[in-house]
């Protein structure tokens, strides 16, 4: 829209040939690491377009003669600093763990402060903690948080570090008012601060810094905190998930000898166990923990151990469970609750897949399915956007302006991949519906079940292929669709019209980051590269050939124009 309207465009971005770099008139690529993250708002692209925007600033000061070069040089010499300064926050790692291991554990709500730059700093710690700890978490102006209702008692994070003295001081004082109201407060301060040493709970030291690398390093230490956060709440869910499987062990053995859960209450042993179990969880109730369970089923826990050894009669526990419990047994709901306890409890951090596709991106629903020839197709099949892999959407969105008709298709089920997703040697696919000119075409799948070509390399990708079928010669797309645990659970295979009609800007437009790759083939033997040159392939070409072959045809016209 901004293009549209007169805009010039410079893009920061870390990925290459992201969408963006095809719409934006320069781009400032930040190359930060991994360079692979799709619609993901990655920790190291925050640090990083901190630091390229404020270099693209310096240098539209320079440009405009507003900062002189000497000054120019000083902030620059600041930023050369910031790893280092970063790698020492890292190094002081176990002491925030240590500030962050027993307070999490008591505090059930939780809110981010900064003032001025360090808001925000406060911002991204807030979406840090939030899809690691999987909490609904605030995020204040410091000196507007006195004025919000604080008798929550919350856990208070608050970011200090690099703000000028006066700053600080009303930052001491904001500090002492969380504090009055039974809050607990960690705050990131500069390492030789010490006014806090007295109001705060803990001290989170950084070193000392100037804008923008102080709200990197504040940013830092409070990432690093919460990654120690989630640990410790997801160590009061190993504390569960240890006793289950010790009591599911010893119950099933009991079970083996055909005794009735009355024998299995009985039994020393497992009575022994639970009871130990039992004496665990309230000491650490009463300390203050598990304040990220919920309270229905802590107090169902506690009841349901006094049932388990038999201090509290059978008959109470059937009707007091009347409509919850599976089975007479108060074993099976107990661990129904552990199970729960364990799932409100769990903090899977290291799951990446699982954090950053689902929870940064925000929780998992069905999604309204976008417009379009191909999507609106989609939607009569009754599949939404969670059906398509992330690749799969972009694909599809770009393909659809390059489609002007569907002639019919063919559902497959793929069987036997592995608990990835993934294709094996073995891997099955069967027809499960076909329509249209599908309902005449022969398919390899009725002799051959096992799942090959373009098929596999597509549910191996999880991308959308559009081409010409390798057999036919039909332009066909080849779809992944994902089913129960967002797993490739089926394949459409689309059969398509193609426009005729598109121009080397639209067929550019539409083969995305391939149009990249065949331009440098070409420009490595230094023959000039023109757009138009993609007038002479059709797009099903573009979109299914390889693109090493589309550049030798290219070289080889070349080349033949060259002798005429």
């Amino acid at each position: 829209m901004a293009k549209e309207r007169g805009a010039h465009l410079v893009a920061i971005v870390n990925r290459r040939q992201s969408d963006i770099t095809h719409v934006a008139h320069g781009v400032f690529y930040t190359s930060d690491g991994r360079d692979i993250e799709m619609s993901v708002a990655s920790t190291k692209a925050f640090y990083s377009q901190i630091i390229a925007g404020f270099i693209l600033a310096l240098n539209f000061a320079q440009i405009i003669k507003v900062l002189k070069d000497g000054d120019i040089a000083r902030e620059l010499t600041e930023l050369h600093y910031a790893p280092d300064r970063m790698k020492r926050v890292i190094a002081s790692k176990e002491r925030i763990g240590e500030s962050a291991w027993q307070l999490v554990k008591k505090k059930k709500y939780w809110a981010v402060v900064g003032s001025g730059p360090n808001k925000v700093a406060a911002d991204e710690i807030r979406i840090k903690l939030s899809e690691l700890c999987y909490k609904t978490i605030s995020s204040d102006i410091i000196e507007d948080k006195k004025h919000i209702d604080l008798s929550s008692e919350p856990l208070v994070l608050v970011c200090a570090a690099g703000s000028p003295g006066s700053v600080v001081e009303d930052i001491v004082k904001d500090v002492a008012i969380f504090k009055a109201h039974a809050a607990s407060v960690i705050v990131i301060a500069d390492e030789d601060e010490t006014r806090f040493a007295d109001v705060a709970d803990a001290v989170l030291e950084v070193p000392r810094s100037s804008f923008p690398v102080s709200v990197i390093l504040n940013t830092l230490a409070g990432h690093l905190w919460g990654y120690y956060a989630a640990s410790s709440i997801d160590d009061d869910a190993a504390f569960f998930r240890e006793f289950r499987s010790t009591m599911s062990r010893r119950v099933n053995d009991l079970d083996g000898t055909n005794g009735s859960f009355f024998e299995t209450i009985a039994d020393p042993g497992l009575h022994h166990t639970i009871q130990a179990f039992a004496s665990d969880f309230q000491a650490r109730r009463n300390r203050g923990y598990f304040s990220s369970m919920s309270i229905e089923v802590a107090t169902d826990i506690a009841l349901l151990l006094k049932y388990a050894v038999g201090k509290l009669p059978l008959e109470d526990f059937w009707e007091e469970f009347k409509g919850k419990r599976p089975s007479s047994s108060p074993f099976d709901m107990l661990d129904i609750c552990l199970g729960h306890a364990c799932d409100e409890l769990s903090r899977p951090i290291d799951a990446i897949r699982h954090q950053a596709k689902t929870v940064t991106v925000g929780t998992s629903r069905k999604g309204e399915m976008a417009k379009g020839v191909l999507f609106d197709f989609l939607k009569t099949l009754d599949c939404s956007l969670e059906n398509l892999t992330t690749k799969g959407g972009f694909t599809a969105r770009r393909l659809q302006r390059a489609i002007t008709g569907i002639r019919g298709y063919t559902l497959y089920r793929v069987d036997g991949l592995d608990s990835d997703g993934k294709p094996l040697d073995l891997s099955t696919i069967q027809i499960e519906e076909r329509s249209g000119v599908s309902r005449r075409m022969k398919s390899r799948v009725e002799k051959m079940r096992t799942l090959v070509g373009t098929k596999k390399t597509s549910v191996s990708e999880g991308d959308i292929y559009a081409g010409l079928g390798k057999t036919d010669k039909a332009p066909i797309i080849v779809v992944p669709l994902l089913g129960a645990g967002h797993i490739i659970r089926r394949i459409l295979l689309v059969h398509v019209d193609f426009k005729k009609d598109l121009t080397a800007a639209e067929k550019r437009e539409v083969i995305g980051n391939r149009f990249n790759r065949i331009k440098d083939l070409v420009m490595e033997y230094n023959l000039p590269w023109d757009d138009a040159r993609l007038d002479a392939f059709s797009i099903e070409t573009l979109l299914g050939e390889g693109v090493d072959v589309i550049a030798g045809r290219i070289l080889k016209s070349h080349r033949v124009r060259d002798r005429k």
